[in-house]
């Protein structure tokens, strides 16, 4: 998520390793994060973002992006003391604030590709009257 560098390492260098190497289950994640199991399951309540999977034996399993999550989570109520609607707000507000850079990249990226097909048209139609020049 955008904006996370900064932040992620004031969560520690060690946890950065693991989160980048796949999936972790709960016991794991408690180890990485540095907070108990009960804990990561409220937080799964109250931060609907975040979207571990439950496995059939009934343990959570969570992705390297929900850990990022969670690292940030921590990071919101430990550090900058947020309370747990502010930490979610924020986490919101990230969010979406990723999601509206990724349209504007869309957006910009479909107006240069308008701007190929222009050109490729036009160059087709030089290359016709070449074509029509050189058979006469």
């Amino acid at each position: 998520m955008k904006g996370w560098g900064a932040d992620s390492a004031k969560n520690g260098g060690a946890n950065n390793v693991a989160v980048k190497t796949g999936a972790a289950t709960i016991g794991e994640a408690e180890k990485i994060i540095g907070v108990k199991a009960h804990i990561l399951r409220y937080w799964e309540k109250e931060f609907p973002m975040l979207q571990p999977i439950q496995e059939k034996s009934g343990r959570h399993v969570y992705s390297p992006r929900d850990m990022e999550l969670l690292l940030r989570i921590k990071y919101l109520l430990h550090e900058r003391r947020y309370t747990v609607e502010g930490a979610r707000h924020q986490l919101f507000l990230e969010i979406s604030g990723a999601k509206q850079d990724i349209h504007a990249q869309i957006s910009l990226m479909r107006s240069e590709l308008f701007d190929v097909r222009a050109k490729v048209r036009e160059l087709g139609r030089k290359l016709e009257k070449a074509l029509a020049v050189l058979n006469q």
